[in-house]
């Protein structure tokens, strides 16, 4: 648009500002527009165009399903070695607490054995020793009355002990 085309009038002045009234001048029908009014047709595609954006639509298919493939690969992997993990620690904490309870019953019973030869050392203190039995017998200290009528029966000098609560 030349400057011609546009008149300006002023309408009135303020401290605020200034109002204008913009007067364009009809067109004239030798002008021609400096933009196009549509859009610029597409030209007709040939059979090989059609056919090579069809070839690059199946490669852009192709490589997107094998990077999918590939990320699933890796995931099915990283939980393969997730699963490994999660048996490997569990198999060392099965193995550490069945070595701390061997290592417990162990204790247990050497306890439990050191007691008894204490009681059994009392026992023949109080019974005047091991001289007072004649012979090739023994003092056997029974827990139970199935043991105590076994040691009466093999003729081995016995005495009964309870446990717990029964003293």
């Amino acid at each position: 648009m030349a400057s011609s085309d546009i008149q300006v009038k002023e309408l009135e002045k303020r401290a605020s500002g200034q109002a204008f009234e913009l007067i364009l001048s009809p067109r004239s029908k030798e002008s021609v527009p400096e933009f196009p009014l549509s859009p610029p047709k597409k030209k007709d595609l040939s059979l090989e165009e059609i056919q090579k954006k069809l070839e690059a639509a199946e490669e852009r298919r192709k490589s997107h399903e094998a990077e999918v493939l590939k990320q699933l690969a890796e995931k099915r992997e990283h939980e393969k070695e997730v699963l490994q993990k999660a048996i490997e620690e569990n198999n060392n904490f099965s193995k550490m607490a069945e070595e701390k309870l061997t290592h417990k019953m162990e204790a247990n019973k050497e306890n439990r054995e050191a007691q008894m030869a204490a009681k059994l050392e009392r026992l023949r203190e109080k019974v005047g020793g091991p001289a007072l039995l004649s012979g090739d017998q023994e003092l056997k200290v029974c827990t139970s009355d199935v043991a105590r009528i076994n040691c009466l029966e093999q003729g081995v000098g016995c005495h009964f002990l309870f446990w717990g609560s029964r003293h």
